[in-house]
């Protein structure tokens, strides 16, 4: 198992912090309830996922917000947690808005670590398509296997399975393809323009 998290943990590579990163991204309408409720669903699945790749992904979401110079907006654990419930999906949610400086910083946040692991997402990309294509389950492979029972161990005990959108993933196969279908946005978000498309993808029929 060591060597399957190994192949997926990420190595930090350098990282030029220029505060007005948040810049990079526009600036997109939000009401004064700040980001909707897909926006707040989306970022927090999307850090849920780099989660159950990698076993430091936690501690590494505040190390690389240090990094950015988002300090500010992500100062620690409790400020991050309290952003992340604002996804109404979760157990602890919490009826606070999630600003749009903070939708862009676990913007930010989640396209620099899934460019650290742009190969492993590939690899495994590969590997789901072949298993598709013949037709075997996706744990045939030892590392989509991890991925896969770690993701469905942390969907199920961080969410509240009475919220009706948590009751649409109540199966195995349901998780596995919003599993996957994480997978593909993140590899999406390594590319050229990923980071805005994806920023604009989380605001999509809302501008």
């Amino acid at each position: 198992m060591s060597a399957i998290v190994s192949a997926i943990q990420s190595t930090p590579s350098p990282i030029q912090t220029t505060a007005p990163l948040l810049d990079s991204l526009p600036d997109l309408p939000v009401t004064h309830h700040g980001c909707s409720r897909r926006t707040r669903i989306q970022l927090d699945l999307i850090l849920l996922a780099i989660e159950a790749l990698n076993l430091n992904g936690s501690q590494e979401i505040l190390a690389l917000a240090k990094q950015l110079g988002l300090e500010q907006i992500l100062p620690n654990r409790v400020t991050l947690w309290l952003v992340r419930n604002t996804n109404p999906l979760r157990r602890a949610s919490r009826r606070r808005p999630m600003s749009l400086d903070e939708a862009k910083a676990l913007t930010l946040i989640a396209c620099f670590m899934a460019r650290r692991m742009t190969l492993a997402l590939r690899r495994l990309l590969k590997e789901c398509q072949q298993l598709n294509e013949q037709q075997l389950p996706l744990d045939r492979n030892p590392q989509l296997a991890f991925y896969l029972e770690r993701f469905r161990a942390h969907f199920r005990s961080r969410m509240n399975p009475r919220r009706s959108g948590v009751l649409a993933y109540s199966t195995d196969e349901k998780l596995e393809e919003l599993a996957v279908g994480l997978l593909e946005q993140l590899l999406f978000c390594t590319g050229t323009v990923g980071m805005q498309r994806f920023w604009a993808s989380l605001f999509d029929g809302e501008v």
